[in-house]
């Protein structure tokens, strides 16, 4: 009895919480619509199958403009996004600060840009500002993140009767410089998908022509388009170098379409009227208010389509991280040249840059078109793109580990070295996009899914923007929650190591 205590060893703490991840996705999978609806979807993909091979990269009439506008919503997006986020980051450990951050950056920018949508219109300033906002709050955390992770010794070899701006730029900015510039970078890579997207609320960007394309059943076109989208993607950083990016600002705000004049008419009616409860329209004070009809109207939103919508957003979310797990192991093993020749290697590199370069909307909305409308398009595209991000990330740290010499397999040398050395930075990661599928996940009720995205699309529909406004605050503020208990299980395996 002994010997077996002896050799039975106890669980390590990702161990756990993977076992946990798919736990709950059992657990739920009986209560989630996940059926496939369309009545022949292998015929569909044939034909997907058919337009890919035949892409026709000259249907699109105004490609070109597309593509320039694409790339100026973004770029004039995160330069916008940054020079908001960046200065927050030097305050972001006030509580005020980092709430307000983690506050917009929770709301997906398809949210935002509806919000815009009803004061500017069509107009650039709905996408760049769409852009901006949650990324300024990203910017903000991030920053912070990296410019505190940076020593402090630098600050004691600069004479302390420098300002305070001096010691901070010279001492803590200047040797995570490098970083930041990465990082800007990537997220510039995020705001090009973010661009895309906006196209299928009408903005004149790839994903408008995109949707129109798949929608009207011009899959060479479609497949055309997608291509063109995954090269730019691909080819970011030999067109996107760091030193290139203000060139490229002031290029884009030369060949942004014109922006109409703004009716503030508009925008006050927006403000005093339009997101303003019924209940409070036109009362002068707190005495005018009717108070029952207030209560109704909020108990209302909540009981019938925020709760509904917050259980069907996690449900998916949960089913979609179990997913995306599945998903980041195996293409992490297809790309990883410890089990792979050179050849193979490059080929699962491509397939990760697919799946990490199509956004999940676009890629939603393709697997909608053949399975039809259920949690299923939606937990695969979430899936794949996630999965493929995480998975990207992790070879390259794999890639970078040693093999041990030792007279045992190349599969045993995977699972029983690689795999340990980069499994908690895989969960890490992973816990990290579990923000994004929740925030991803509300935005796919737009496109007919049950989650909070649905109702608050149907209520822009419907001109009740006071009732999609408190659906936005529940949304937001679920994905805050979840950033939260994130942190907490991170934290939780950071206090495990030191104790």
């Amino acid at each position: 009895m002994a010997l077996l205590q002896n050799t039975v060893y106890p669980l390590g703490y990702w161990q756990k919480v993977t076992l946990s991840i798919w736990f709950i996705a059992v657990v739920i999978i009986p209560f989630a619509d996940i059926e496939i609806v369309n009545f022949d979807p292998l015929l569909e993909l044939s034909l997907m199958a058919q337009g890919l091979i035949h892409a026709d990269f000259f249907a699109t009439e105004y490609l070109f403009q597309a593509i320039i506008q694409t790339l100026n919503f973004a770029i004039i997006g995160v330069s916008l996004g940054l020079l908001i986020g960046a200065p927050l980051a030097l305050i972001y450990q006030h509580p005020l600060v980092s709430g307000c951050c983690a506050f917009l950056r929770a709301i997906h920018e398809i949210f935002w840009a509806l919000l815009f949508l009803q004061v500017f219109g069509l107009s650039p300033i709905t996408g760049i500002l769409a852009i901006a906002i949650p990324f300024a709050g990203t910017f903000a955390r991030v920053f912070h993140d990296i410019i505190n992770q940076s020593s402090d010794s630098p600050l004691e070899s600069i004479d302390s009767r420098a300002d305070i701006i001096s010691r901070y730029t010279y001492g803590k900015i200047a040797q995570v410089l490098p970083q930041l510039i990465t990082y800007t970078r990537y997220r510039f890579e995020c705001a090009l998908r973010s661009s895309a997207v906006l196209g299928f609320i009408g903005m004149p960007t790839l994903g408008y022509y995109l949707e129109t394309a798949f929608k009207q059943g011009n899959y060479s076109e479609g497949a055309a388009l997608l291509i063109i989208f995954i090269a730019l993607i691909g080819t970011i950083r030999y067109w996107c170098p760091p030193k290139l990016l203000g060139i490229y600002l002031v290029v884009a705000c030369i060949t942004l379409v014109e922006i109409p004049t703004l009716d503030s008419s508009l925008l006050v009616r927006f403000i005093s009227q339009d997101i303003i409860p019924p209940a409070l329209v036109n009362t002068l004070s707190f005495a005018d208010v009717q108070w029952s009809l207030l209560y109704t109207w909020f108990s209302d939103i909540i009981t019938l389509q925020a709760i509904p919508g917050a259980i069907s957003t996690l449900t998916l979310a949960l089913l979609a991280l179990a997913a995306s797990h599945f998903v980041t192991l195996n293409a992490h093993a297809i790309a990883s040249k410890h089990l792979w020749p050179g050849p193979l290697v490059y080929l699962g590199q491509f397939i990760l840059l697919i799946g990490r370069s199509v956004p999940e909307y676009i890629l939603a909305f393709i697997f909608l078109i053949l399975l039809g409308p259920s949690m299923l398009p939606a937990i695969l595209a979430l899936a794949i793109h996630n999965g493929s991000v995480i998975a990207y990330l992790t070879v390259q740290q794999s890639n970078a580990i040693a093999p041990p010499l030792m007279q045992i397999s190349t599969l045993n040398k995977f699972n029983y070295h690689i795999m340990p050395s980069i499994y908690p930075n895989m969960m890490a990661l992973l816990f990290y996009r579990f923000e994004i599928i929740v925030r991803e996940t509300a935005v796919f009720g737009i496109l007919g899914i049950m989650t909070l995205g649905f109702y608050i699309d149907s209520n822009f529909s419907e001109i009740r923007y006071s009732n999609a406004l408190i659906l936005i605050m529940c949304t937001a503020l679920l994905n805050v929650a979840i950033d939260h208990i994130s942190m907490r299980l991170l934290n939780s395996h950071k206090q495990s190591l030191t104790t």
